[in-house]
């Protein structure tokens, strides 16, 4: 006969190796991909990374991460769109973003260097 207390005992251990793989799993997963991809009911602004990234793109003379590079901008105070349904993101290029006067607040700042060619329709 087997002792009780021991099956107990290995059962709890194999739970928590479990449960400990499946939380390293998701912390792998989190930081590869990205937290948006892991966990997408948690919502956040990217403004700053956008400001950042566009500043970066003006500065090292980066004619297509400025001005056709698509961007999504994450906010929670964007304006209503052309329906009046609030608008949780919007997608852009950098050169959309810094000319459009309802990003202004944003500071995504113009680039004087960077002369964007016209778009062809």
């Amino acid at each position: 006969m087997m002792n009780k207390r021991g099956q107990g005992l290995q059962i709890s251990t194999i739970i928590l190796i479990v449960l400990g793989l499946a939380v390293l799993v998701l912390l792998i997963v989190g930081f590869m991909t990205g937290w948006q991809k892991v966990l997408p009911w948690v919502s956040s602004n990217n403004v700053d990374t956008i400001v950042n990234q566009c500043q970066a793109a003006c500065a090292t003379q980066d004619i297509y991460g400025f001005c056709t590079l698509s961007r999504t901008l994450k906010a929670s105070d964007l304006s209503n769109d052309a329906d009046g349904k609030a608008q949780k993101e919007v997608t852009g290029t950098c050169s959309f973003f810094s000319g459009e006067e309802d990003y202004l607040k944003y500071n995504i700042g113009k680039c004087f260097d960077i002369v964007c060619p016209a778009l062809e329709e």
